[in-house]
């Protein structure tokens, strides 16, 4: 498998089952509509994981139900049940650990806040299904549209979260 990113042709050292596992993750995150996904082999520089998948999505419901999705379908069409799963109580940010593969699900601040993307730059960027790539750019387009319509989805204060998934 070749790197996803033409401007960086680093080799992918990310072993066949990482790269279905990855493919699966990603599909699943993308048929609930979740945000910029990505994914990073990190097998050359962690040695307790081959590659991370990072997704959002811009409320703590949606990202409950990728991280659900997720997790059925892996189980479903890899045979796999994450061997940790941590921070689903609050839902801002939801760590899956298939050994193989960690999967990421943050709600959009998190994911600017945190920036994984840079801590992870210098490694190659894996390959994802159509589907996934075509979610690049979603939360600078949610964002935008909060801003454009006042924030007013469902939150009488006017914030740009709506109801209870609004900073704590």
């Amino acid at each position: 498998m070749t790197s996803a990113s033409d401007s960086k042709a680093l080799p992918v050292t990310v072993t066949d089952r990482s790269t279905e596992l990855i493919e699966a993750a990603a599909q699943a995150a993308a048929d609930k509509l979740a945000h910029d996904i990505v994914a990073y082999d990190v097998s050359d520089v962690l040695a307790i994981t081959d590659a991370f998948l990072l997704a959002s999505a811009p409320n703590d419901r949606q990202v409950k139900a990728i991280v659900d999705e997720i997790e059925e379908r892996l189980l479903k069409e890899q045979g796999v049940k994450p061997a940790r799963r941590e921070g689903e109580r609050d839902g801002r940010w939801v760590l899956l650990d298939f050994v193989d593969i960690v999967v990421h699900v943050q709600h959009s601040e998190e994911r600017v806040f945190y920036a994984l993307e840079r801590l992870w730059k210098d490694c190659p960027e894996l390959d994802l299904p159509e589907d996934a790539k075509a979610t690049r750019g979603k939360d600078r387009e949610h964002a935008a549209r909060e801003a454009a319509s006042g924030g007013q989805d469902g939150d009488p204060s006017g914030g740009p979260y709506g109801g209870s998934d609004g900073p704590r």
